[in-house]
């Protein structure tokens, strides 16, 4: 049994091999989805996805489907991050079919950032799952299958997932590993940690991805200072911003502006390697646009699904 659904523009813009831009958008800590749908507004036509965190960091915010759906409904395409820190595989399961039949089709499935790197260190992490596991499951979902590999009496869902990977991994074989087995449990596509060695990524990219057949989205960071970068290396598990591009910030008679400039060039030298870039502007997204132009990287033309426009998708999933 399989649900039927057609691709939409992220996925058969990924499925054509024309390059691929997402951003990263935080849902707000609080009741007020003013400035998310504000946020997503400009970020219109220039990028064909937008990933909507899901406790990034271990910090508290607005459930992200809940903004994927408001994203949706809005006519802008929305990724959901689906992390395994704080729910067991029950409230997973329930969350994917809810989001299913929210229209919201495209999960990427995380593992989750450990509770002591969070505003709230005495929350007790839960990690009933792990990403692999996690992806398993939307494998049967998608089947028809619950967790137990029993029928659904209500029907398949129809999940695009993806998966996380870092191309600087200290451990290569496990890195390999850790792929394969994600391949095997469903992925779909690749969207990286923060890249900042080309070199790393060249070679993720071939040795690993491409024999996998999975799309890669390389992780862009927007730095806003040394400070920043610095406070990033610290707390950010596997960051690892090196010494010259922190030196380079210092040294900015406007750190912001060079900030912008070097992610532009790491866009443009990503796309030269990966299929797409996923872009990470923490609190300033309003400026991915800009990185984009300086980038080179043009508008996207209307996006088009079997014929139909996104607002015609959208309105049949309602």
């Amino acid at each position: 049994m399989k649900s039927q659904f057609s691709p939409s523009a992220f996925q058969q813009a990924l499925a054509s091999g024309q390059p691929v831009v997402t951003a990263e958008i935080s849902p707000p800590r609080g009741g007020s989805v003013d400035h998310v749908l504000a946020t997503a507004e400009q970020l219109r036509g220039r990028v064909h996805a937008l990933n909507v965190t899901d406790g990034s960091r271990a910090v508290m915010g607005m459930s992200s489907v809940a903004v994927c759906r408001l994203l949706l409904e809005r006519n802008l395409e929305p990724v959901l991050q689906v992390g395994c820190r704080d729910r067991n595989r029950i409230a997973l399961q329930a969350d994917l079919l809810g989001a299913h039949a929210l229209g919201l089709h495209n999960v990427l499935c995380l593992t989750g950032d450990p509770v002591k790197a969070g505003d709230q260190p005495k929350a007790r992490p839960v990690f009933d799952y792990e990403a692999v596991r996690l992806l398993q499951d939307v494998k049967n979902l998608n089947r028809g299958l619950d967790a137990l590999e029993q029928p659904l009496p209500d029907g398949p869902t129809a999940l695009f997932p993806g998966c996380a990977a870092d191309p600087q991994s200290p451990s290569w074989s496990g890195l390999k590993s850790r792929l394969q087995r994600k391949k095997e449990a469903g992925a779909q596509f690749i969207q990286t940690q923060m890249v900042t060695d080309l070199a790393a990524l060249r070679r993720f990219c071939r040795e690993l991805a491409a024999p996998l057949d999975l799309p890669v989205l390389a992780g862009v960071f927007l730095l806003k200072s040394g400070k920043n970068a610095r406070f990033i290396n610290r707390m950010v598990p596997g960051a690892s911003i090196p010494d010259g591009a922190i030196a380079r910030l210092d040294r900015a008679r406007s750190p912001r502006a060079e900030g912008l400039r070097m992610a532009a060039e790491q866009v443009a030298a990503a796309l030269d390697v990966a299929q797409g870039v996923h872009i990470m502007a923490i609190k300033a997204e309003s400026v991915i646009p800009q990185i984009l132009d300086l980038a080179g990287v043009p508008p996207l033309t209307p996006p088009v699904v079997d014929g139909v426009g996104l607002r015609s998708l959208a309105a049949e999933l309602r």
